[in-house]
């Protein structure tokens, strides 16, 4: 079967690990960490959902390296994205006695990686952890580039740190088990990085995102390339004080979206950057960057491959935080790349080009969004 090469991601000085993308890769795990950490223990880090699935699999590969482990098994979803989820993990962390030469493993998707790699980082003033990621949007974003962290009841991903992991191992196989929806989320990742920086790449999506919902050799294209635009950027501006801030296209809206719904399974992240990625086109629009035509080519793909793109697919539009334009624009004021109070929005000038923009008036903003909401009422 098809299986794309091993790939370096990230280059800072002598900082680097390898992506290892394919099929039935996962099977590799415990060579490739004994190989790279001789003599560690290791502690895997996963939700119950994936341990149903993978967790023997992967203990079992531990072993067969010879590699000693223990596992530590969380609630599916954001909710273990918080505080009392952090001390779970770190906790059972020191009670297996994981030290500074050992790693954590984490097994799953955004949230166990993001929740796993911060624990990681604070553990002993840091641990090095390997990212196992099993569900698309994990595979093709959050396991790359570092960003860890959690949820504060004020907004997503306030508190976290950078810590890059040392291996990421991305099994295209754990993808069969995911439910259509959860698939779905994961490609507004994959869309984005078309729609931000690669225009050809987007065209490719649309011609051939039905082998990639299949399963084809088209899958595995769209993540190698992905991986590929995401650890260019991370490598050129680790810590996001440039470029970076890019890859938050779609997310500055999408995650006030995540905060009014509670960060619960009525919106997954990718559903909200689906439609954060059509309000940003759809502003760029109205701002004069974009053609309509270009917001509207962003809107159908998403909308084609069954993504939502609008705020009344959002269930319980009507409630309070979604059907009110200045309650968005409160949560969209706790968003990590507000600086001095001012909101920087990552735009659109063509397909393909997204640009930092922090000079919107905020009060376009709250007049485009109470536009929307308005429209969205009346359908």
């Amino acid at each position: 079967m098809h299986r794309s090469p091993v790939q370096p991601a990230v280059r800072r000085g002598e900082r680097a690990y390898d992506i290892i993308i394919g099929r039935d890769v996962l099977q590799s795990l415990g060579k490739r960490v004994a190989a790279l950490r001789p003599g560690a223990r290791t502690a895997i880090v996963t939700d119950r959902t994936v341990a149903k699935h993978w967790l023997e699999q992967t203990e079992a590969s531990l072993s067969a390296a010879g590699v000693a482990t223990s596992r530590v098994v969380v609630e599916e979803g954001e909710g273990s994205k918080t505080y009392a989820g952090l001390e779970q993990v770190s906790e059972a962390l020191i009670a297996a006695k994981i030290e500074r030469n050992d790693l954590v493993i984490a097994l799953g998707g955004g949230v166990v990686g993001d929740l796993a790699g911060f624990a990681a980082a604070i553990l002993r003033r840091g641990v090095d952890f390997v990212q196992v990621p099993t569900s698309l949007l994990a595979q093709v974003d959050s396991s790359v580039g570092g960003k860890t962290g959690i949820n504060s009841p004020r907004g997503k991903n306030l508190l976290g740190a950078f810590h890059q992991p040392v291996l990421v191992v991305a099994d295209t196989a754990v993808l069969d088990t995911l439910s259509p929806r959860q698939f779905r989320a994961g490609y507004a990742e994959v869309a984005k990085y078309g729609v931000l920086g690669d225009e050809a790449f987007f065209a490719w999506l649309e011609a051939n995102h039905a082998d990639i919902f299949k399963g084809g050799a088209a899958r595995e294209h769209a993540i190698a390339t992905s991986c590929r635009a995401k650890a260019a950027i991370v490598a050129r501006d680790e810590r996001e004080t440039g470029e970076r801030a890019l890859l938050n296209l779609g997310h500055t809206f999408g995650h006030a979206l995540e905060a009014a719904t509670g960060f619960s399974d009525r919106l997954f992240h990718g559903e909200g950057v689906s439609i954060g990625m059509v309000l940003a086109a759809e502003l760029s629009a109205q701002l004069g960057m974009i053609s309509e035509s270009d917001a509207t080519r962003v809107r159908h793909h998403l909308a084609e491959v069954g993504l939502p793109t609008r705020l009344q697919e959002i269930a319980g539009f009507a409630q309070e935080g979604l059907a009110d334009a200045d309650a968005l624009m409160a949560l969209m004021a706790q968003d990590k790349k507000v600086k001095r109070g001012r909101l920087t929005f990552i735009l659109l000038e063509a397909v393909g080009r997204a640009v930092i923009a922090p000079d919107v008036e905020p009060s376009r903003v709250r007049d485009f969004l109470k536009s929307k909401v308005a429209t969205n009422r009346a359908k």
